[in-house]
């Protein structure tokens, strides 16, 4: 390990804090998460099954864009 490693390390808890205090105060904000169209919801009497592939992609392409913003700018 080196410097750089924990340079990343402070920086991904700093984001993990941001985004906790972010879902903490705004949580009724993001109720569309996980309701996407596509996204899959199967119950039964038992069971429950759920699989959110649009809101999975959506995420995806969002840190995409974010981490390749952030490895442009440093």
């Amino acid at each position: 390990m080196n410097a750089q490693t924990g340079k990343y390390l402070i920086v991904a808890g700093i984001a993990i804090i941001v985004l906790g205090i972010l879902v903490y105060f705004f949580y009724d904000k993001f109720s569309w998460v996980g309701r996407l169209p596509g996204d899959i919801r199967i119950e039964g009497e038992n069971s429950r099954f759920y699989f959110p592939i649009s809101t999975m992609i959506l995420f995806s392409l969002g840190l995409t864009i974010i981490v390749n913003l952030i490895r442009r700018l440093l």
